[in-house]
């Protein structure tokens, strides 16, 4: 490392609720003081969301690249060391595979939570629910007051365990869980992992040890398709592209950085201290800061409790399992301000929020974010150079009647479709804040049976994740209004 100092169903029904539900907006909610009473297990925006998944259907989208030999598992296992290597297929390619598709196998598996804020940015309340062949009706989560659940037996994403084990998989992920009551396979993060790493990178730079205006000599002793060649750039021009187009190769520099500072282990700590078990950066080689595979995990809640405390607030957010308050002042003022201020300018607006295709038919709208001006044209199109691509619909009329910022980051493999960020409404728009979390296998190897033949092809996920981010939405805006 060289461092120089200079001056990112309707079919479904939710036993026990049929009497203590009321309409709102289409969607049945149950009373918040009746779910509250339901042995304890959930909140009402719990129950909220369980319905809201529900509804999106998400069993009935098509798998357009299933195994169908040993051989096909196999290098599924394979692929499951190295994820993130693995390229978005050529338009040509996506449009053959999407005119082959297949129904999916079997219910997907989704991890979601949100977490709502109080004017000073503490929780309100918080709900997580868990969808998989295991629990294709989605199960709610219980949470004791630490903001914390014990009942769930987290297990490491498996490619082929998907499909060969129903969804089941094998590697704990947290010891001590084997008698937990709920078993749950987490999707792998893709790109949300970035969060982890900008993070890292923040309590370095809070240390004293770096600062965002170092310039960094990103060195690999080998060369992956991953991360590329040798470059320099400033740390704060690293992370910048990493969380607001996701570049893996500003993220690879970034996770060797941590690696030259011998500050990975101590991260992992850092989130265990914090009471985020499940968020662990592990099996990332030093070399070159790639090999993002399975080991690499992610659940919703620990991510929605890290963006509160990117969010900041006042006072204690939660408590550690031994009862430690963690405070906002994990990280300086100035980090969360930086950390957000990238998160603020995400150029990848097409998963919970789909607002770079505006006016479009498909995919449906999303969260009513306003668009961030840095990737806008005169035409008011959103490119993000970085990615090569243009979107080609003018979002101003979206801008126009916009409702919310949302500060996020979003991933993407085949099989992982990930979005995970901060919302909060304009002035005169509701007064909502809260913090959404979502992991799934419905990466772009899964498509919708209404996905147009063309004109889709930089659509990387199914519509069904725009729809249930609109839905959280506006359940939010009824909350507060």
């Amino acid at each position: 490392m060289i461092l120089t100092r200079s001056t990112s169903r309707p079919r479904r029904v939710l036993s026990g609720l049929a009497t203590t539900a009321v309409l709102l907006g289409g969607l049945v909610v149950p009373n918040p003081a009746n779910a509250e009473a339901d042995n304890g297990s959930g909140s009402a925006l719990a129950y909220f969301l369980q319905q809201a998944l529900g509804r999106q259907r998400f069993e009935q989208v098509l798998d357009t690249s299933p195994p169908t030999s040993a051989t096909d598992l196999d290098a599924l296992r394979r692929e499951g060391a190295a994820k993130e290597a693995k390229q978005v297929p050529q338009k040509a390619d996506l449009r053959a595979a999407t005119a082959a598709a297949a129904p999916i196998t079997q219910q997907p598996q989704i991890d979601l939570t949100v977490i709502e804020l109080d004017r000073l940015g503490r929780p309100l309340s918080s709900g997580t629910v868990l969808m998989s062949p295991q629990y294709p009706e989605g199960k709610i989560v219980p949470m004791d007051d630490k903001l914390r659940t014990s009942a769930v037996r987290w297990r490491q994403w498996d490619d082929a365990g998907w499909y060969a084990n129903r969804g089941q998989g094998s590697i704990d992920i947290l010891p001590g869980r084997e008698n937990a009551p709920i078993d749950f396979m987490s999707p792998y993060p893709a790109s949300v992992l970035k969060l982890m790493v900008g993070f890292g990178v923040l309590r370095l730079v809070d240390a004293g040890q770096i600062s965002l205006d170092d310039t960094y000599a990103y060195q690999p002793v080998t060369v992956s398709s991953l991360c590329g060649p040798a470059r320099s750039d400033t740390v704060r021009n690293f992370l910048d592209s990493a969380l607001t187009w996701s570049s893996n190769a500003s993220a690879c520099a970034m996770v060797k950085l941590l690696h030259d500072k011998g500050a990975v282990n101590g991260l992992n700590q850092t989130f265990q201290d914090l009471g985020l078990e499940t968020l662990q950066l592990k099996n990332t080689n030093p070399d070159n800061g790639a090999r993002w595979g399975n080991p690499v995990t992610m659940t919703s809640l620990d991510t929605a409790k890290l963006l509160t405390l990117v969010n900041g607030g006042a006072g204690t957010l939660w408590k550690t399992p031994g009862g430690t308050a963690v405070t906002a002042d994990v990280l300086s003022d100035a980090s969360r301000t930086f950390f957000r201020s990238r998160l603020a300018e995400q150029g990848m607006n097409v998963t919970l929020s789909t607002t770079n295709w505006c006016g479009a038919d498909y995919p449906s709208p999303g969260i009513p974010q306003l668009t961030p001006s840095r990737w806008l044209g005169a035409d008011g199109t959103v490119t993000i150079p970085g990615q090569g691509i243009s979107y080609g619909r003018d979002v101003r009329p979206c801008d126009q009647k916009a409702e919310v910022t949302y500060a996020h980051k979003n991933g993407w493999v085949n099989n992982s479709g990930a979005d995970a960020g901060i919302v909060k409404a304009l002035p005169g728009k509701g007064g909502r804040t809260y913090v959404v979390a979502l992991f799934s296998n419905l990466g772009y190897q899964y498509v919708d049976p209404n996905r147009p033949a063309t004109g889709a092809e930089n659509v990387w996920f199914t519509e069904r994740l725009a729809k249930l981010g609109k839905a959280i939405d506006e359940y939010e805006k009824r909350r507060i209004g």
